[in-house]
């Protein structure tokens, strides 16, 4: 069964105005019926299942296959949690305000447990599936453990959220202006990340080194680059990029950090894994899968604003559910050839 990504990249190749025509009427239409509510809903919720989405087709298109990518959003989002309560809050230092610290803690954390996960995977040949899944399990309990020395319980406290960032003119733009241009700023990071990560892997040298670490490392390292180094840069981007999102969700759309259960993250990490897949490691394509997935999660709260008396347990399964059914549906996906294979150079 062929990939609906594919499908539709096939269909815009041969008809590429009808298909945007077809695209720009259905997301009009969208917006049109559509509660203000769930659409602002939708972006915030999407932030960190698609800059994890992001990351995860960075690392794995190097050959790297980062399934731990749940464990960095866990402790990106803890710290950057941490670090603006240390700070004092909603307050400021060197006219920063201390959201921002937060979030950069968050994502040097992150990015310093990828490292960690990249030497062990890359320079001690470790099973990626196991580091992998290493990394996720003590993340989810160390966040706890050092929230209860530090709060006295596995859950923070509160320390406010980014205020919105509004565009002058283009927020009243009908339909999409209040959403795109009047919104908290990981949105627009989100939004930036992608087209970053779009054009450094198909109009860039090291895009093309990425992608030919992950298909073919002889003949990479036979043309002279560095493959160890593409991939440690990849899997050093994947924990940035998941940083991003774990601490820009804690941020931007929570202001605290829930240790319990599956903490606050709640398997947005793995959504992730399955939104790439899904698009066959197309950041277009991921991002479009983290707004689906994100809407299912929003309409949560709509369901339950609304009055409807469905079980909040069952509604709760439904974006989880809709992982399932989607990765039954897409059937099979062109993982890179060499994904999970080490490679040292030299080697035949």
């Amino acid at each position: 069964m062929r990939n609906p990504f594919s499908i539709l990249k096939g269909w815009y190749n041969r008809r590429p105005a009808a298909v945007l025509a077809v695209s720009a009427l259905t997301l009009v239409v969208f917006l049109w019926a559509t509660p203000a509510s769930w659409q602002a809903a939708t972006l915030r919720l999407a932030v960190p299942i698609a800059l994890a989405a992001l990351g995860g087709i960075f690392a794995e298109k190097s050959g790297v296959i980062n399934i731990g990518i749940e464990g960095l959003l866990i402790v990106s989002a803890f710290s950057a949690i941490v670090a603006t309560f240390w700070l004092g809050g909603g307050e400021s230092t060197f006219t920063i305000s201390h959201h921002w610290w937060g979030l950069l803690a968050g994502v040097l954390v992150s990015t310093l447990f990828a490292l960690l996960f990249a030497i062990v995977c890359i320079e001690f040949k470790a099973d990626q599936i196991i580091a992998g899944l290493a990394l996720w399990l003590i993340a989810l309990g160390l966040a706890p453990f050092v929230s209860r020395l530090v709060f006295e319980s596995p859950n923070t406290s509160d320390v406010g959220t980014f205020d919105n960032v509004t565009i002058p003119l283009l927020s009243e733009i009908p339909l999409f202006g209040h959403l795109l241009f009047d919104t908290p700023p990981q949105v627009y990071i989100m939004l930036g990340a992608f087209v970053f990560g779009w054009f450094v892997l198909n109009h860039t040298r090291f895009g093309r080194w990425v992608v030919a670490s992950g298909e073919n490392p002889k003949a990479l390292d036979t043309a002279g680059v560095d493959v160890q180094r593409v991939r440690y840069t990849a899997v050093i981007l994947s924990g940035v990029f998941a940083g991003l999102g774990g601490a820009g969700f804690a941020l931007g759309y929570l202001g605290t950090f829930t240790g319990t259960g599956e903490t606050v993250i709640d398997g947005r990490g793995f959504i992730a894994i399955a939104t790439y897949l899904l698009a066959n490691y197309h950041p277009v394509g991921a991002l479009g899968g983290s707004l689906l997935f994100a809407g299912l999660d929003a309409m949560q709260t709509q369901l339950q604003g609304a009055g409807i008396s469905v079980p909040t347990n069952l509604i709760q399964i439904i974006p989880h559910a809709t992982v399932i059914v989607v990765i039954a549906l897409v059937g099979r996906t062109r993982l890179p050839d060499a994904a999970g294979d080490h490679y040292e150079s030299g080697e035949d």
